[in-house]
């Protein structure tokens, strides 16, 4: 009979480490923050963004990926992302796909402009600058830059 109350007793604390771990994780992954308002933006390469990836200004995080479509028209990717609501971004923004380091995560990076009028939820910002091809400018250096063209 004791052994059964000692195994209930450590489920139930197995159980309460689980609970604590999820409520710790949900905190800290912001998955939890909603708000904000939606943009978008086209790029021609959006390598290593996806759903949940960060948005970030100056290094800071103040948004969120929330969607990655293909434009079956242009054939280029459409992001659409959230960014905090106390943000009020200048029309003429800019968006990089940027990486942390060689082995680093990705994330895009806004660059504000000087404009006085904001951007809307909803709107497009068209200045972008697409991911760069580490291992495509890796192989250009290492294979001499001729794309494979013999001399």
């Amino acid at each position: 009979m004791s052994s059964n109350l000692v195994e209930s007793l450590i489920g139930a604390l197995v159980l309460l480490v689980a609970g604590w771990f999820l409520v710790f994780a949900y905190d800290r992954t912001d998955m939890g923050a909603g708000g904000g308002y939606t943009l978008s933006a086209r790029f021609d390469r959006i390598d290593g963004i996806g759903l949940g990836s960060d948005v970030r200004m100056a290094g800071i995080k103040v948004g969120t990926v929330v969607d990655s479509t293909l434009d079956p028209v242009s054939y280029q990717a459409i992001v659409t992302f959230s960014v905090n609501r106390d943000l009020e971004l200048p029309t003429d923004t800019a968006v990089a796909i940027t990486a942390e380091g060689l082995l680093g995560g990705t994330y895009m990076n806004l660059l504000p402009g000087g404009m006085d009028e904001t951007l809307a939820p909803g709107d497009e910002i068209s200045e972008t600058q697409d991911a760069v091809d580490l291992l495509g400018l890796i192989g250009k250096f290492i294979y001499g830059g001729n794309d494979g063209e013999s001399n």
